[in-house]
Parts: C-alpha cells; structure tokens; sequence
C-alpha cells in the first residue's frame, strides 16, 4: 500500500478487481478506458504509478511521461529501460518513496524525456545501427 495524501485511482481491468478493490477501498477503481481518453487521465494525475515487477515494456510508462507525468516504479526491467531514474520518473524498491520523490520531479522534464520515444527518434536509432552486407562471393551466391 502506497501513503501518500491525494486520490489514487486505477484505470484497467482484469480478473484480479473485484479482490483488490476488497483490499483497498480507499482507491478509485475507474475500469478499463478507451485509449483516446488516456492522456486526459494522465494530465490529471501528479504521479503515474506502475506497480509492476514483471512487465517488461509498459508502454504506458512512455504515455504518462510523453503527458509530462513522472513515474514511481520498481527498479526492474521495463521501468529501467525507459524511465531517466530522477530525471523522468523515480525507480526504488519502496514505490511510497518513489512516490515521493517523483512528486518533486519537473513535468516538463518527464515530457523531454519521452519525446526521445518518438517515431522519429525510434527511426532514427534504427537506422544507426543498419549495416552495410557485403555481397555473396560468386562461388557463394548459388547456394543464397
């Protein structure tokens, strides 16, 4: 459980909702959202929280901060990957903490961060790492 003063709320669903709003009544479960209407979400909140430790590329890390949201995660792959730790988003193995500390984080640096996510950018990255092939020696190039 996270302790930190604000409303906290969850957007999505799964078979796991009806237990977890059990276990925390104090949280907003709002279900599943279509994607159109997430950046509202994400303008609306302070900090983007994934709770994960396994997911490996959340998506919605690079959405929340592309929002100028920054993220409280765990320090595992995924997060590690994309989230600028202290610049973007805070990643720590006591996601209050994190919380904390990402509360303190410049929105506008979380959103820098994630414009370097962009198609272009993505384009961009590919493209250095392209090398030239050699072509097939004669003898080779039957068997090609």
């Amino acid at each position: 459980q996270i302790d930190v003063p604000g409303t906290k709320w969850v957007i999505g669903d799964g078979p796991l909702r009806g237990t977890l709003q059990e276990k925390y009544p104090q949280v907003r479960f709002l279900g599943a959202k279509p994607h159109q209407d997430l950046p509202c979400f994400y303008n609306c909140a302070d900090v983007f929280v994934f709770p994960s430790r396994t997911d490996t590329f959340g998506l919605v890390l690079i959405e929340a901060m592309a929002c100028g949201v920054p993220v409280a995660a765990y320090p595992v792959e995924g997060p590690i990957d994309v989230v600028a730790h202290g610049r973007s988003g805070i990643l720590h193995q006591d996601l209050t903490l994190a919380c904390r500390e990402a509360l303190v984080l410049p929105r506008a640096d979380a959103r820098a961060h994630a414009l370097g996510y962009s198609w272009e950018a993505a384009t961009a990255q590919f493209l250095q790492h392209l090398h030239p092939v050699r072509p097939l020696r004669a003898g080779l190039a039957n068997y090609a």
